[in-house]
């Protein structure tokens, strides 16, 4: 990428600024901005090719339009770095350790230019028909422009989002990013369609949008400045809904995003400064871990078929290990709903499904997980990836999966503390055929005990008394089994022998075995990686209730952090060793 020293960008503050500037200018601020967004995923992490294709669009939309008067809903959230830094956010980008209250998705407390806080995928459309829907209530005369890419055209909301739309009748402006990619390669019958349409420079029959009833418009040059002002000019303040389609290079100005797409989506911090990574040299780790066994799986069993829903490098599933599956994978695009209720009909019908999703997604399927899934009771295997409280973004904080799918019936969750329970609760989930099971994955930290594990987990809910002692029980939940074992040891040191229990089943209790603690104890500590309300702790606090043995529950508590610390956060919930103990004592 070259370009001159950022002089445009720094005169930016709002879009009124950039509706000064000439082409030529604009052009010299699309390279800018790229610098920008560089600089800002090379020192804390982020998304890069899909707010580095979308520049030019965002520079055109806010030289036509009039935001916040107009009203700009992005999609994902993946695609408004460029928004962001014409909004008189760019010190989050060149400046971005030093402004840490610039967040990486679109969020209503930053800024008016945006709307909502958004960080989930498919919503834009719905979230801006609301919008349109109550300004024309209200009389008020404005654009209001969806703005929808990177896959999110798979998910279910945005058909059912367009569907809405389509009927407004009065003014509505959804801009489709089209750059051939979702966060992977494109997957599902629309994107044909979308090929289509590329190839015929929007001139073909079949037309997805025009289907519904919408107005359409291809753009062949999605960065090309001059191209989409002449579009956006089209339709501004149009009296009907129209789709704007726009061709674009996902990961423009930087050529490795380019290259590899699926890579460049996303990047840690000190990316542009490291050697290419060798797989080789990957410790072992729970994705490597469910990853050789899913190849090995497929290899002796055709019935078995691992399931993502557009997120596939999150678990690893790389470009090699889908084909070593082959027709054994499936990527169900953005469809998370889809993906749960497509592994109960496989399960229904023999097959053996693997259905791998990242914990803050799953509150998306709670319906599917208890009608499509529990009520039929379909034995499909559900993974869930990155469960716990964590420093994320308030869209992305994966604290909830406890307490929703503990609380539906005939499904299974199991919390295994490291290797050994986690392979052996995986082949048995796969191998049953009585229920539907979840497996919490760790994310606190990777365990190998080297001790086989031999427990058979169709019998269901019984607990593991690791290690017996007396007045105090502590009960640690998946990867908190090991605080706890740290709060035990310390106790040793002031005369306390603690009980320490491994429950593995988060589904259910181990009455027997809480019960049997009632004559030597007086206290019971639960620990778990999640939230408190409806989770795993209250049911122990709840079976005690009529009892003279106390409970202490430890988790997160019910709000929305954003990007808190965890050092914060384990302070806040009193997570730590030393203040645990100091809750004991003052409780006994």
């Amino acid at each position: 990428m070259t370009c001159l020293q950022t002089t445009i960008l720094e005169k930016i503050n709002s879009p009124e600024d950039v509706k000064k500037l000439s082409i030529e200018e604009m052009n010299i601020l699309a390279c800018e901005i790229r610098k920008g967004i560089l600089n800002r995923v090379n020192q804390i992490g982020g998304h890069l090719g899909p707010g580095l294709g979308m520049v030019e669009a965002t520079i055109a939309l806010h030289y036509v339009f009039n935001s916040p008067v107009d009203k700009f809903v992005f999609d994902v959230s993946h695609q408004c770095y460029p928004h962001k830094m014409i909004t008189g956010r760019k010190e989050g980008f060149t400046e971005p350790t030093e402004h840490p209250e610039i967040s990486g998705y679109f969020n209503y407390k930053e800024s008016p230019h945006d709307p909502f806080m958004i960080g989930h995928t498919s919503t834009s459309v719905s979230l801006a028909t609301g919008l349109a829907k109550a300004r024309d209530l209200k009389g008020e005369k404005y654009n209001v422009i969806a703005l929808i890419g990177d896959g999110s055209l798979s998910g279910g909301e945005a058909f059912e989002g367009l569907n809405n739309a389509s009927v407004l009748g009065t003014n509505f402006i959804c801009i489709v990013n089209d750059n051939e990619m979702s966060i992977a390669e494109n997957q599902g019958g629309l994107y044909k369609n979308l090929q289509e349409l590329r190839e015929t420079k929007g001139q073909a029959v079949n037309n997805f949008f025009k289907t519904f009833g919408f107005d359409y418009i291809y753009v062949e040059n999605g960065n090309d400045i001059q191209d989409l002002i002449e579009a956006f000019n089209k339709v501004k303040d149009i009296d009907h809904p129209v789709v704007v389609h726009i061709h674009t290079l996902k990961g423009k100005g930087y050529e490795p995003a380019v290259t590899d797409k699926e890579s460049g989506h996303w990047a840690l911090a000190g990316f542009m400064d490291k050697k290419e990574n060798n797989i080789s040299e990957v410790p072992e780790c729970y994705e490597t871990l469910t990853n050789n066994y899913l190849i090995e799986k497929t290899k002796q069993d055709k019935d078995v078929i691992a399931i993502t829903s557009a997120t596939p490098g999150v678990f690893w599933w790389n470009k090699d290990f889908r084909a070593k599956l082959g027709k054994q994978y499936t990527d169900v695009g953005i469809a998370e709903e889809h993906a749960v209720a497509y592994a109960s009909g496989l399960a229904k019908n023999g097959a053996k499904p693997v259905y791998a999703v990242m914990t803050s997604f799953v509150q998306r399927t709670y319906d599917q997980l208890s009608q499509d899934l529990a009520l039929n009771n379909s034995p499909a295997t559900i993974l869930v990836y990155w469960g716990g409280i964590s420093s994320a973004d308030a869209t992305h904080l994966g604290l909830y999966d406890i307490s929703m799918i503990s609380n539906i019936p005939n499904i299974v969750y199991l919390a295994p503390t490291c290797k050994e329970e986690y392979l052996k609760m995986l082949d048995w989930s796969v191998e049953q055929t009585q229920y539907p099971v979840a497996i919490r994955i760790p994310t606190a930290n990777y365990v190998s005990t080297g001790v086989e594990d031999n427990t058979d987990y169709s019998d269901l809910n019984k607990y593991k008394m690791t290690e017996k002692g007396a007045d105090v029980a502590i009960v640690g939940l998946g990867d908190y089994y090991w605080l706890g074992k740290e709060v035990k040891d310390e106790l040793l040191n002031s005369g306390i022998n603690a009980t320490l229990i491994n429950p593995r089943f988060i589904t259910g209790l181990d009455k027997d075995m809480l019960n049997s603690l009632k004559a030597e104890h007086k206290l019971a500590i639960t620990l778990e990686n999640g939230i408190l309300n409806g989770g795993f702790g209250e049911k122990i606090a709840s079976f005690y209730g009529n009892s003279d043995v106390k409970v202490l529950n430890y988790g997160a508590y019910k709000e929305f952090n954003d990007r808190v610390s965890m050092d914060e956060l384990m302070t806040r919930y009193r997570l730590k060793k030393e203040l645990i103990i100091e809750d004991i004592k003052n409780c006994l």
